[in-house]
């Protein structure tokens, strides 16, 4: 049982842990090699807990117990001589660190683990110069240890299972998330991730003369990175960058490194700490637009990612889910990289990958055969049901609809691709039943299309041959309804407009929330060429979209306009390349999907208006009243009720 831990090193990492530690109980020992160092720790430490206290996270009265529990030394047989458990934190050069290791091991009892915070040398190396290699892992904290959560625990070639069980079980009651690193490969996970994508950025800009704000705004934009390529780089340190490369090329990592983790170094622009790096940081952080309708194409950059993420995974160096876990805590991704590429396509990143092979022939740019296999296979991601992850694909047919799950979407595809998707009764229907099983909770949005080069053209015209006015009443009122009933579902619906949008195709997309088209997507309400007018909400749902007068414009004339006038107009939300309307529409939908599903309920009910919601919502919040509580209960209880306003 671990009681006592002894931190080596007092600096950046080492103070960090050493409060990590004490403020989860243990007792700490921080051993430096100099006064000034130790006194600096203390100060740092005392520094992050005031706040805590600031924040009203701890109390005064907890720092001083957490500070009592760490105690500072100058004499490293004192600092392990009863440790259970030792973490070193030492600068990050092989020879310090193994010294270090050589005397804790003569000193340290013979039960004691003893753990290195190495980001990028051999675990087996170091445990080499030990007695104990089976009691020697890697225990890799990320800066700042106080509030990053992940951790790597790594096994040497000769570490125990139980060695790794223990430091997991240290690293979760320390209130971390450990991922397992089964191999000492360089860079272990983190780190092989986040040289691929930096070194991309850099050599996308250097051969291509791509600009930094242009790579840097659409990973930021696009993917929802904290910080872009060139900003991270700077913010890591440009000098500490070129040392993590160099010491992995230097352990087999292959790599060819952009001229710029040398070059700037050299002259000396460090990134954020020298004031310049990539961008000048003399008056604080550079400031970079997030960009999501940026021209870049983020997947340019993060397929390197991608592809050294299968590669830990072919090689069993991690799980699937490890990968993604310690690259979204350590690196602040917003998903995972696997999860992304699901998200993007498989088959769309190794086509990109293949592609730098071809022009330009560098070593890794060989496509790792985890994700060949998998787009030979068909499992290509979100899109498929399968790829890393397994979505649950379910398909059924509802006569011309089709009804795809790939959870948290729902697709409902109109399936008449020889009549243009032209609307009759059957794809209504089709298209409720589709939505009656879009309502279960794994569903967060659904997105409605057309199969082939048209949304819906429009309706079926062989409907209104010899209809008698009743009969069209009766037809107008059904189509109202159900087009109602879409635009009233509890669920945020996206139209995706592949191709002709026109009269109750039109209609169709105007019920859904948000309209997302392809380039190529025509619109209009041509019903007044057949000597007849909109059934199915166009006379209200235009104007509500593109104001009276245009509305009256479309209406009156029948014109055909095209995409980016719809969008200029205001009835479409984003007009996208034809080549990726799936593709952006489901990054959107994703969007969507991770907000909380009864806010947007809500936000529906709230902008369509309806007196009926408007009502529904008002009885809803009047139940959080304890005046409401009280007069159930008064009535309940034949009493009179007593009222209090609250």
């Amino acid at each position: 049982m671990i009681k006592k831990i002894a931190v080596l090193g007092a600096g950046t990492m080492g103070h960090g842990i050493a409060q990590v530690a004490a403020m989860s109980g243990y007792q700490v020992f921080m051993r430096d090699i100099k006064q000034d160092f130790l006194d600096s720790g203390m100060s740092r430490i005392r520094s992050s807990l005031d706040k805590f206290v600031k924040k009203g996270k701890m109390t005064s009265e907890e720092k001083e117990s957490i500070l009592s529990r760490i105690k500072t030394t100058l004499d490293l047989e004192e600092a392990v001589r009863e440790a259970d458990f030792v973490i070193e934190a030492v600068p990050e050069i092989y020879d310090i660190k193994a010294e270090t290791f050589r005397e804790v091991d003569k000193k340290a009892p013979e039960h004691a683990i003893l753990a290195t915070n190495t980001s990028s040398l051999p675990i087996t190396e170091l445990a080499s110069v030990t007695s104990r290699p089976d009691k020697f892992v890697g225990m890799h904290f990320f800066n700042p240890p106080q509030l990053m959560k992940l951790v790597e625990v790594v096994r040497g070639n000769e570490t125990s299972d139980e060695t790794v069980k223990v430091t997991r079980d240290l690293a979760i009651s320390m209130g971390k998330e450990p991922v397992v690193v089964a191999k000492d490969v360089p860079g272990f996970i983190v780190n092989r991730v986040l040289v691929r994508w930096l070194n991309e950025a850099c050599l996308i800009k250097e051969r291509e003369g791509k600009g930094l704000i242009l790579i840097d705004s659409a990973l930021k934009g696009k993917v929802g990175l904290p910080m872009g390529a060139f900003e991270l780089s700077d913010f890591i340190g440009l000098d500490v960058m070129r040392d993590i490369i160099e010491a992995m090329i230097k352990r087999g990592f292959v790599l060819t490194p952009c001229k710029s983790w040398k070059e700037l170094p050299e002259g000396g622009k460090l990134g954020r700490k020298s004031g310049y790096g990539f961008y000048d940081w003399s008056s604080g952080r550079p400031n970079i637009p997030a960009d999501p309708s940026s021209p870049f194409d983020p997947l340019e950059v993060l397929s390197m990612a991608i592809n050294e993420a299968a590669w830990l995974v072919r090689n069993g160096v991690a799980s699937i889910e490890d990968v993604d876990k310690a690259v979204t805590l350590g690196l602040n991704f917003p998903k995972g990289p696997l999860r992304l590429a699901d998200e993007w396509g498989l088959d769309k990143v190794k086509a990109i990958i293949e592609d730098k092979k071809r022009r330009y022939g560098l070593p890794e740019y060989q496509l790792d055969p985890l994700l060949e296999e998998k787009v030979s296979k068909g499992e290509l991601g979100l899109k498929a049901g399968r790829g890393f992850y397994d979505y649950g694909l379910r398909e059924l047919s509802f006569g011309s609809v089709v009804y795809k799950e790939t959870p948290p979407i729902a697709w409902i595809r109109v399936n008449r691709p020889d009549k243009l998707n032209a609307i009759n009764l059957d794809v209504v229907n089709g298209i409720l039943r589709s939505l009656k099983e879009a309502e279960k909770d794994e569903i967060k949005v659904v997105v409605i299309t057309g199969e082939g080069r048209a949304f819906s053209a429009g309706a079926d015209v062989s409907m209104f041959k010899d209809l008698k006015p009743v009969e069209a009443f009766e037809l107008s009122k059904k189509l109202n309804e159900s087009f109602r009933e879409i635009r009233e579902f509890p669920k945020p619906v996206i139209a995706m407009i592949n191709g002709f949008a026109l009269g109750g195709g039109l209609e169709l997309a105007m019920a859904c929330d948000i309209r997302i088209a392809s380039n190529k997507a025509q619109f209009g309400q041509p019903e007044i060429t057949l000597g007849i007018m909109v059934g199915a909400g166009g006379s209200y749902r235009l104007p509500e979209l593109v104001g009276i007068a245009k509305a009256k414009e479309l209406l009156f004339t029948g014109d055909i306009i095209g995409a980016e006038d719809a969008l200029r107009i205001g009835l479409v939300n984003r007009v996208v390349p034809h080549d990726k309307l799936e593709e952006e529409t489901r990054s959107f939908a994703l969007k969507v999907a991770e907000r909380p599903s009864r806010s947007l309920q809500i936000y529906k009910a709230v902008m369509n208006g309806s007196p009926q919601d408007i009502e529904s919502l008002a009885f809803g919040l009047i139940f959080s009243t304890e005046d409401s509580k009280e007069g159930i209960n008064a009535f309940l209880e034949k009493r009179k009720p007593k009222f209090k306003g609250e």
